[in-house]
């Protein structure tokens, strides 16, 4: 069997085929979140009737949970604080925002943005994605609503809010992902302004403080951070990006140009994947080995898993 090889140097991986052990019983929908624990369990975020999936590192499926997130199971993000980890999700159908536990019991409920301005109507709040601050504050990407990131503390208290639509820095059209960049002295937000085919650093106020990337890439959907300050970043268009901890391009995986026009994007039938060619990039994490997961906004859902060759 051949392998499959997707990008360069220290970011040289191999597809592994048919990583996901998927039950026959289960059925996976858009494929939106993935974030991995510190046993190396990948949970999957989807929009089935199996909301949650978990599997382990060899693509074994554990266990799943719903909890009524199959409309809108959008935004995950695995956070850890004294000891103990996390998930917030965010389910753009009921606009919950919500911190819960692995198993998905629910610890805290963010509430609506109090911004009748922002919000004459209820279903102009659409979140997408969270960012916390290890024991701080959170902070919400409005990413298909008005644009805004409304900021709370970690007990759920309303702080403020910045941002709202434009091309300006500090405006954003479409802020669909969002996360703590540590990878400074001082911490930042980084915000994956979509439509504005760009990222924002802004300060914990929402102060802008730089854009950059628009040249390498195509639509960023969201983040994540590895230890030595590599960023990546998956792409709705075709492709997942590493920059490094300096905003430089080091690499593309999968890059499939010219992908978001073909008729049947982003829902290509499965004798139309290559397993070197990425659809629909929409969320994509690292785990403790290096290793890359990437799932995709297709109808019937796709996890690709990419074993890391090199090191550094």
């Amino acid at each position: 069997m051949s392998t499959s090889l997707l990008g360069s140097g220290r970011h040289t991986y191999e597809v592994v085929p048919g990583w996901p052990k998927v039950p026959d019983d289960v059925k996976l929908g858009f494929t939106h979140g993935v974030a991995v624990d510190s046993q190396n369990r990948v949970y999957v975020f989807n929009q089935g009737e199996h909301a949650m999936c978990v599997f382990d590192e060899d693509g074994k499926f554990i266990k799943s949970w719903n909890n009524g997130y199959e409309k809108g199971a959008h935004g995950l993000t695995l956070v850890r604080e004294h000891g103990q980890e996390f998930l917030w999700l965010c389910d753009y159908s009921t606009q919950r925002v919500v911190k819960t536990t692995l198993d998905g019991q629910e610890f805290l409920k963010l509430p609506f943005p109090p911004r009748r301005e922002i919000y004459p109507e209820d279903k102009n709040y659409i979140p997408t994605n969270v960012a916390a601050v290890p024991d701080g504050d959170v902070y919400v990407a409005d990413g298909y609503g008005r644009s805004w990131i409304h900021q709370y503390s970690n007990r759920g208290q309303y702080i403020r809010s910045f941002g709202g639509k434009g091309t300006e820095p500090g405006k954003f059209q479409c802020p669909h992902g969002i996360i703590v960049n540590t990878r400074r002295v001082t911490p930042t937000l980084l915000i994956a302004d979509r439509a504005n085919v760009r990222l924002q650093a802004v300060d914990f106020s929402g102060n802008p403080i730089a854009c950059f990337g628009s040249e390498h890439l195509r639509h960023p959907c969201h983040f994540d951070i590895a230890p030595n300050g590599d960023l990546l970043v998956p792409d709705l268009h075709g492709r997942v990006t590493i920059f490094d901890r300096d905003n430089q391009l080091v690499t593309h995986l999968g890059d499939n140009p010219g992908i978001e026009k073909d008729p049947e994007y982003p829902n290509l039938p499965k004798e139309r994947w290559q397993a070197d060619k990425f659809i629909s990039p929409h969320s994509a994490c690292w785990d403790r080995r290096g290793d890359l997961y990437v799932v995709e906004w297709i109808r019937i859902g796709r996890i690709t898993k990419l074993k890391r060759v090199t090191k550094g």
